[in-house]
């Protein structure tokens, strides 16, 4: 899932693409580049300045079905956690709603059942839409069958996506068209986003497909103290591991990269052939 924001204020400065040339030229990039998936913002996810209903889907309806129309084989997706957004947005061309603000606009869901249309149940521990987290805490896991006590944060998540999940398809949504992302940073600090990564096998076990939105992240910035310029390394091998034990969609600002991560981990996995073995063998 290749990332494209229409923004002038994301948090890594090269996914911002409020001009259209460069918006489209990113999009046929990603095309290129191997994604099956474009997914399309209008609000940067943290604070910053108000962005109304309106402005957002200026910002990205008009360009989805722009992309509709030149590439369109590639799956669709719109960021968004407003319902008027979400509509326009289908009626554009979007396969898909990237809910980041876990059903925030309880509407949301609702449109997408409505036009029969994919979404992402996601999780952020009740944080509100464009906030930061703060000393944001989950129950310490106990009993008998706690397991490790760190997992109060992913019994949280289980929670939520389980009953996103239930609730999309309730309204419409095909049962394999919904997918659960437990939202890295969102309502969660360094240590829950780790957690989380290494209990990925959970997550996967709730029987939908997996999307993590890891790409760049400040859980990743912090565990390695670095700006988001330099994340790609720490990203991958998120990206692998999480892979290696289920996961299957990787929203990513570097497309070509995660490919190839993704590509090594299948082989590895005795999931896919090598593109070439010719090593001792000609």
């Amino acid at each position: 899932m290749a990332i494209v924001n229409r923004t002038t204020d994301s948090f890594y400065a090269p996914a911002r693409l409020a001009d259209d040339g460069a918006a489209l030229a990113a999009a046929h990039r990603a095309w290129d580049d191997g994604a099956a998936i474009l997914d399309v913002g209008g609000v940067r996810a943290g604070t910053g300045p108000a962005v109304s209903a309106a402005e957002e889907i200026d910002r990205v309806v008009p360009f989805l079905a722009r992309v509709r129309q030149e590439i369109p084989q590639l799956l669709l997706s719109v960021d968004t956690w407003r319902s008027e957004v979400a509509a326009a947005a289908i009626e554009a061309g979007a396969d898909l709603v990237n809910d980041t603000w876990a059903g925030h606009d309880p509407g949301l869901v609702e449109v997408a059942g409505a036009a029969g249309v994919g979404v992402v149940c996601s999780h952020t521990g009740g944080a509100q839409p464009r906030t930061d987290p703060y000393r944001v805490a989950y129950p310490v896991a106990d009993g008998a069958d706690a397991g490790d006590p760190r997992d109060g944060v992913l019994h949280d998540v289980l929670a939520t996506l389980r009953a996103g999940a239930e609730r999309a398809v309730a309204c419409g949504v095909p049962p394999s068209s919904v997918l659960v992302d437990p939202t890295h940073d969102f309502g969660k600090n360094t240590w829950h986003s780790l957690h989380l990564l290494r209990r990925t096998p959970e997550l996967v076990a709730l029987g939908y497909p997996v999307l993590m939105a890891l790409s760049r992240k400040d859980f990743v910035g912090e565990t390695l103290d670095l700006a988001p310029e330099e994340r790609l390394p720490g990203t991958l091998a998120a990206t692998a591991l999480a892979a290696w034990h289920g996961a299957q969609v990787f929203r990513s600002h570097d497309v070509a990269a995660t490919r190839q991560a993704l590509e090594m981990v299948a082989a590895v996995r005795d999931e896919a052939p090598p593109r070439v073995a010719l090593r001792g063998l000609a």
